[in-house]
């Protein structure tokens, strides 16, 4: 779990991690030189359960980079994502665990989420993903196939394809799919395992243009010489993306919400 100023929701998030199911974990929370309580409140926790293990940047490094420092100094058989402002649900490892243990084909599996609006709490929608390999592949030049907030990645699979790329934060999940899917299928378990915390100013203009350039740089990247081809509809599809600047943010949001909600 990567923290940065999450002091506000936190506590919720560690204890829907302590409050697994499944029980055999390390868990190893990541402060990035939080401004706020964050790292005091981790290590509250670490006090009380000894599975929690808190280690903090020497100066701030970004989401990539702090997402590596924990899956490198992490044990386990299998590396679950989890953000310091979301909530898993409490049968999440353990069916992301039995699906990895049954299928050693798949290098990472995802679930669905739920959206919840911070501030009053309401849920306003559930983002569904297909489970089956050849489906997700074929999406991968229009969205990511597993969801970051909810995956369990196969530790082997860092081992085989590197860690995360610093070079593209906030879209370091999608050129990981792409490594990972070189050598590995992906997959999704068909329920929601993750509720997923909507921010209102999360989805600021700096970051859809850093994201957008980035995840276009990335599709680019990954359509020559790496087992992967673009359909035309694809090549339309990200060429109207580059090429439409003008177009109100919020307008392609919508647009790509309805491709990936198909």
């Amino acid at each position: 779990m990567p923290v940065y100023n999450a002091g506000e929701y936190l506590g919720e998030a560690i204890e829907s991690i302590l409050d697994q199911s499944f029980t055999n974990y390390e868990f190893i929370i990541v402060d990035d030189c939080s401004t706020d309580n964050s790292k005091e409140i981790a290590e509250e926790y670490s006090k009380k359960d000894k599975r929690i293990i808190v280690l903090g940047n020497e100066k701030n490094l970004g989401i990539a980079e702090t997402r590596t420092k924990g899956t490198k100094y992490a044990k386990g058989k299998y590396i679950a994502v989890s953000d310091a402002d979301d909530i898993s649900i409490r049968t999440r490892f353990k069916e992301q665990h039995d699906y990895l243990e049954r299928h050693r084909d798949c290098g990472v599996v995802g679930g669905f989420i739920e959206l919840f609006d911070s501030d009053t709490g309401k849920v306003t929608g559930v983002r569904k993903y297909f489970e089956d390999d050849e489906r997700l592949r074929k999406r991968l030049f229009l969205y990511c196939p597993v969801a970051q907030p909810v995956s369990m990645i196969r530790r082997d699979v860092f081992y085989n394809v590197g860690y995360y790329d610093p070079r593209y934060p906030p879209a370091e999940d999608l050129d990981m799919w792409f490594r990972i899917g070189t050598r590995y299928r992906f997959a999704n378990i068909q329920k929601v395992l993750l509720r997923y915390r909507v921010h209102k100013n999360s989805a600021t203009i700096s970051k859809i243009r850093k994201m957008e350039a980035n995840t276009l740089e990335i599709r680019k990247k990954y359509s020559r010489g790496y087992g992967y081809s673009m359909t035309l509809f694809d090549k339309l599809y990200n060429l109207v993306i580059r090429i439409t600047s003008f177009v109100p943010y919020n307008i392609k949001i919508m647009v790509f919400n309805f491709i990936r909600d198909e």
